[in-house]
């Protein structure tokens, strides 16, 4: 029996047209594999990333860092507000069975700290470098999926 999957999204919430197009993509083949798309609810990357998945048909989660859901992006199935701030982002790594990291930012680069730090895997598209173990570049949308694929959905097998 395969189990639900939910992958978090994370990236800048002021992205550049690049990463949202390579987020809207990864978004869209998460959806594709049945996983809900975990992000923090924002702009850029999140949104994103909320809107492939909703286009194909997927379900998205939103971990708002304020206590209104109104300042959600409106790709979002479930929208949570915190009132954490960017302490939401330990939420969002924990929540998350693995993360997909489209492009850098300060709050990218702590959820990549606390989900390497977890034992979340993490599969980076055009982040930033980081040092050796923990992070798995990867080229393009497709073999970010494919690499999560072969790391949480054939286990099941």
């Amino acid at each position: 029996m395969h189990s639900q999957r939910y992958v978090g999204v994370v990236g800048p919430g002021e992205a550049t047209p690049e990463q949202r197009r390579v987020a809207r993509q990864v978004g869209g083949l998460l959806a594709g594999r049945r996983a809900v798309v975990v992000t923090g609810g924002l702009g850029g990357v999140m949104a994103a990333a909320s809107r492939g998945a909703i286009e194909a048909g997927g379900t998205t989660l939103g971990l708002l860092p304020d206590d209104d859901r109104v300042v959600g992006n409106p790709y979002l199935t479930v929208a949570i507000p915190t009132g954490l701030g960017e302490m939401r982002n330990a939420l969002l790594v924990r929540s998350s069975d693995a993360l997909v990291v489209v492009g850098g930012s300060w709050g990218t680069m702590s959820e990549i700290a606390l989900a390497v730090r977890t034992g979340v895997p993490v599969v980076s598209i055009g982040g930033w470098k980081m040092p050796a173990g923990g992070v798995l570049d990867v080229e393009s949308p497709e073999e970010a999926v494919e690499c999560l694929h072969a790391l949480l959905w054939r286990k099941d097998a």
